[in-house]
């Protein structure tokens, strides 16, 4: 038998609806390899490892036949379409309180239905008890255990079996996911309320999401499919404007493996014909035996590699975020819309703030390219706050609360200081929104805040002396480039922000003194051999990616003459590493979502180089977690030591890794590289044509949003990718072995859920190896 378990956790960005469940889902699908019936029984369980970090908090459960609890004595096998759920949860939660990033109050949800088995059974109890009698008696015993405990108290497990007889194929699917109702705590002119998440606007209560949800599966599977279809096509759709960037009559040389070993140089060609010398011994990568700058990695095909960057980034940028209901009243702008949502967003790994304003800007390419929307839901909340008089200072706050899911604000003006990172982000963003959706309205809404921002980059942007940027990890640095340049470009930004609210004396003002600071920023900013932009104003051995640029080529701002995208894409190889590129002079590491932004102000052959060898990495990293975007470029592209590991992980800041795509949404493509073209005239207020998206279907019938396309979904359970096999939206493991006797395997552990199928007599399979890959949106992220 062949066994199949698929994981979706859908990315569907336009639909904000079915964004909004913080449920995924997992399918196992058996089917006979030999043409012949064998008998087939499946076993799935979760633990309580999944509510709490600490083992000796006491869970409660419950089973729900739909809505109804079920007392667990009586035989499961109902309807074919009843749906049964686990959830459990705190016995003595703490509303809004995280630990180790486990939410500290909700639910953990796990469902089932029979579908077409001649015996569904569920039970609860001792792992070791309920898995020991399913695999004698391939069944469940139809009982809930009543014993309240925590997971280190003889691990309770709640499990279901479903026993298909002799056949030639089935299928079983589970949802799983936490759930927390209110989810945030929000500061408003009312006090601080609780915010309802936005499923409860379109689906009801909890058992009416989790019915929709699981109905749901064909529809959302289909849906998650065009996302992925689209994003393969559009990827294609920017480097077929230069197809020899993907494909080449050169045949290349079989490329060398690096091994930060003992190995003797290779030299060779790549693709497209050009020489190079490789060291497997050192970090240098591939060098032009002519100059000895950098080439890019010869065996990887840019847009392959690129694919695969944004098909594992999609899924990680979601699930940072929640959308919530609007608070009923309390606001002190009359203009905030009730019919739409906000979204809020954890700094996950990092720090934990809700919607760190500069966490939320390197995301910003993905939402420009998936659904500028969401990036002012996003913004929302951090002018409500301002705008209501809760932050005293005069710049940008840097976070709306220090610990998610609090966004309580600043009121004492305590927070992180970056006032010209998180000024200049929030002009940048906000105009970036209008240009991508053309809501004038909701810019020039919020026009005297952007204002004041502006107001403080007038005075501190051209020399901002000792302060942090958005990479404070890095430490302060007097009169930093890179933060002074997007302080000017915020300012050129804010010209625009002052032509579409009427004010045209305010935009002359912001334009000149844009042009102004740019002239005296190249006087010291630029290394006087006039090779490279320095990392801090006249320290010569300094230099860093200037990654700042990027908001200027993306919007035309027509503020950074093309002349310095030449010089910086020409200077990127004489200082690039085996993995990229390093963010700065004074460190070995990189940040993947700065590699892509700098990436897109390049020309063809450097944009490659940044590309090409975040691919490589991502093959040949050992770093074990989620997709970290803080990396070494040297040795073996390990987590930075300073003096202890950094841990990156599953940040949102991998929508920066989008930063192409919006330039495609723009109007550029792969042979625009430092040129200055693209659907936005320069340095206007123009703004993309009105996109049409999905509806919200808040107060509307809860229904399927849209009918699909007409293109045929993948078959249920298996990956579809057209010469792909890195989607975000989908995992699928396949085991197919053969053997004599029966065989189980379970796969268990803390936080994990087991997935057995018993068959006999000819098949032995294994489950999927971590389903926690599939968690949803949530406040433990």
């Amino acid at each position: 038998m062949e066994v199949t378990a698929s994981f979706l956790s859908a990315v569907v960005p336009k639909d904000i609806c079915r964004t909004s469940i913080p449920l995924s889902y997992l399918t196992t699908t058996v089917q006979s390899m030999d043409g012949i019936p064998h008998s087939v029984q499946f076993y799935s369980d979760v633990n309580a490892a999944w509510i709490a970090y600490e083992s000796n908090k006491t869970i409660e459960w419950t089973l729900y036949e739909g809505a109804k609890p079920v007392n667990g004595s009586r035989n499961a096998t109902g309807g074919l379409s009843s749906i049964y759920t686990w959830l459990y949860q705190l016995q003595m939660p703490y509303e809004f309180g995280e630990e180790y990033d486990f939410p500290l109050w909700g639910n953990f949800s796990y469902s089932s239905s029979p579908f077409q088995a001649s015996n569904f059974s569920f039970q609860s109890g001792y792992s070791g008890t309920v898995r020991y009698n399913f695999i004698m008696q391939h069944y469940l015993g139809d009982n809930v255990d009543s014993d309240f405990r925590g997971s280190g108290s003889r691990e309770p497990v709640f499990a279901y079996s479903h026993d298909f007889g002799e056949i030639l194929s089935a299928s079983v699917m589970y949802t799983i996911g936490s759930i927390q109702q209110p989810v945030i705590r929000y500061l408003t002119s009312s006090g601080v309320v609780p915010l309802q998440p936005w499923w409860t606007q379109c689906y009801g209560d909890i058992f009416q999401m989790i019915d929709f949800h699981f109905n749901d599966f064909s529809m959302t599977q289909q849906l998650a499919y065009e996302f992925e279809t689209q994003l393969k096509s559009d990827v294609d759709s920017y480097y077929s404007a230069n197809m020899a960037m993907v494909y080449s009559n050169s045949t290349p040389s079989a490329p060398p493996v690096y091994s930060n070993g003992s190995q003797g140089n290779a030299m060779g060609s790549d693709q497209f014909g050009n020489q190079y010398v490789f060291d497997p011994n050192t970090a240098y990568g591939f060098l032009n035996p002519n100059n000895f700058s950098n080439i890019a990695i010869p065996d990887v095909a840019e847009a392959e590699a690129y694919y695969s960057i944004v098909a594992l980034s999609a899924r990680q940028v979601m699930g940072a975020y929640i959308l919530t209901v609007t608070p009923n009243g309390g606001c002190t702008n009359n203009s905030v819309n009730v019919s739409e949502p906000l979204m809020f967003q954890k700094e996950i790994s990092s720090d934990g703030n809700v919607n760190t304003v500069d966490v939320m800007y390197p995301a910003m390419p993905f939402f420009l390219y998936a659904n500028p929307e969401l990036l002012k839901f996003n913004l929302e909340p951090l002018f409500q706050n301002q705008e209501g008089r809760f932050y005293p200072n005069g710049y940008s706050m840097h976070d709306l609360g220090t610990n998610f899911p609090n966004a309580t604000g600043h009121v004492e003006g305590d927070d992180e200081y970056m006032p010209v990172e998180e000024s200049g982000n929030m002009i940048i963003m906000s105009y970036a929104y209008y240009k991508f959706s053309g809501n004038a309205a909701w810019l020039t809404q919020h026009y005297s805040q952007l204002s004041q921002f502006a107001d403080y980059l007038l005075q501190y942007s051209l020399i901002p002396g000792i302060q942090l940027s958005t990479d404070d990890f890095a430490g302060q640095l007097v009169n930093q480039t890179n933060l002074a340049i997007k302080g000017i470009v915020g300012i050129q930004a804010m010209a625009g922000v002052a032509q579409i609210a009427g004010t045209a004396a305010d935009a002359l003002n912001f334009s000149t003194t844009a042009v102004n600071y740019f002239k005296q920023w190249e006087y010291f900013a630029i290394d006087p051999s006039g090779r490279h932009t320095l990392l801090s104003y006249e320290w010569r051995s300094s230099y860093g990616l200037l990654y700042n640029t990027y908001p200027d080529k993306l919007l035309n701002l027509g503020i950074i003459p093309e002349t310095l995208y030449s010089m910086q894409s020409n200077w990127y190889p004489t200082i690039a590493q085996i993995f990229g590129v390093p963010l700065d002079n004074r460190h070995s590491y990189t940040k993947s979502d700065w590699e892509m932004w700098t990436a897109a102000t390049c020309t063809p052959e450097t944009r490659r180089l940044f590309v090409n060898g975040l691919g490589y990495w991502l093959n040949y990293t050992n770093t074990d977690r989620a997709f970290t975007d803080l990396y070494e470029t040297i040795d073996d592209g390990s987590y930075p030591v300073s003096p202890s590991p950094i841990y990156f992980i599953a940040r949102p800041v991998a929508g920066g890794h989008f930063s192409l795509l919006a330039l495609l949404r723009a109007g550029e493509n792969s042979q625009t590289g430092t040129g200055l073209a693209g659907s936005f005239p320069s340095n206007s207020s123009q703004a993309l044509s009105a996109e049409v998206y999905l509806p919200t279907q808040a107060g509307q019938d809860l229904g399927p949003v849209t009918m699909g396309s007409e293109t045929a979904p993948p078959i249920p359970g298996v990956t579809s990718l057209v010469g792909y096999n890195t989607t975000a939206t989908t995992l699928s493991t396949t085991a197919s072995t053969s053997s004599s006797t029966s065989s189980t395997i379970i796969t268990s552990g803390s936080g994990t859920s087991g997935t057995v199928v018993q068959a006999t007599p000819n098949s032995a399979m294994s489950g999927a190896d971590n389903p926690s890959t599939a968690l949803p949106a949530m406040s433990s992220e």
